[in-house]
């Protein structure tokens, strides 16, 4: 194979890779204001002053210091000026989003879907952080994710554009699309709130967190009735896994409460991207089976 034909190949690759990129690098950066949301809002400071800074000695991050990911490995995790230790959340939020916006982009390619999905997953993102850390859901997040839930799902239903639509034989149009995202709000905060109710009398105790039903009528609106149900039972199955075997290993003790936030999340990632195709494997494998 010439020198010419290897040049041309690495040009395709890098050509065919740049749509990757930029996704990554704009997930990054999204990732980094996050970790503003995620420290700040629970505190109830400012999300845009003061700038991004140490938070030891109040140092203002220069721009090749606020670079995400880069500025923190560049830095080798300490401040420029107190040399104080930076905690490695910060760049692994920041990866974190970038990789979920490059799985969102892969998913549903270039479509009106990955720009709604990938602040869908911001949200879902910067709520599971703020849960694992506060054991709280801030009505901010919840309340404004699911307005943009009601509207993103209208305006996709309006463009035809839902590809949830035909796989779940969901009704299409704004009104419809806005009626069924009403519908799933409607049923994620009765349900949770129903379930909040019966288990804290069941148990003498609070059962489960406020906020989790309103995490869960914001990821109805966004998802829909349907998929609203099965996140909240992988969101189920996946922590009753982790808690059985975080008690057997001696990482959770038996009455500690654990943060459910996280796990709605994961529960309604999935949902969102391959939700679907897991109904339709449900409806053909068991109910084949059933008759």
């Amino acid at each position: 194979m010439s020198t010419l034909t290897h040049l041309q190949i690495l040009f395709y690759r890098m050509i065919a890779s740049a749509p990757l990129l930029l996704v990554f690098a704009l997930g990054a950066a999204i990732g980094s204001f996050l970790n503003v949301v995620i420290y700040r809002l629970p505190e109830g400071l400012s999300l845009v002053h003061p700038p991004s800074r140490c938070p030891h000695c109040g140092h203002q991050l220069g721009p090749t210091e606020n670079i995400p990911i880069w500025g923190w490995i560049r830095l080798k995790g300490r401040c420029k000026s107190c040399k104080a230790s930076i905690s490695p959340r910060y760049p692994l939020v920041e990866a974190a989003t970038a990789l979920l916006f490059v799985l969102i982009f892969s998913v549903t390619g270039f479509s009106w879907i990955t720009l709604g999905y990938w602040v869908f997953f911001s949200w879902l993102l910067a709520l599971a952080m703020i849960d694992i850390d506060t054991q709280t859901l801030p009505n901010p997040l919840t309340q404004t994710g699911l307005v943009l839930g009601l509207v993103v799902q209208t305006v996709l239903a309006w463009l035809g554009t839902n590809t949830s639509t035909e796989l779940l034989g969901l009704p299409s149009g704004p009104i419809e699309g806005l009626f069924y995202s009403i519908l799933g709000a409607v049923l994620g905060i009765w349900l949770l709130g129903a379930i909040r109710l019966f288990g804290s009398i069941a148990f003498g105790k609070p059962a489960m967190g406020g906020g989790d039903a309103k995490l869960a009528a914001m990821m109805g609106a966004w998802l829909g009735w349907k998929l609203l149900l099965l996140s909240l039972f992988l969101a189920a199955l996946v922590g009753a896994l982790v808690g059985s075997v975080g008690i057997m290993v001696g990482l959770i003790r038996r009455q500690q409460r654990i943060p459910f936030g996280p796990f709605l999340a994961l529960g309604a990632a999935i949902s969102a991207l391959w939700g679907p195709q897991l109904i339709q494997l449900y409806q053909s494998f068991f109910l084949s089976t059933a008759f």
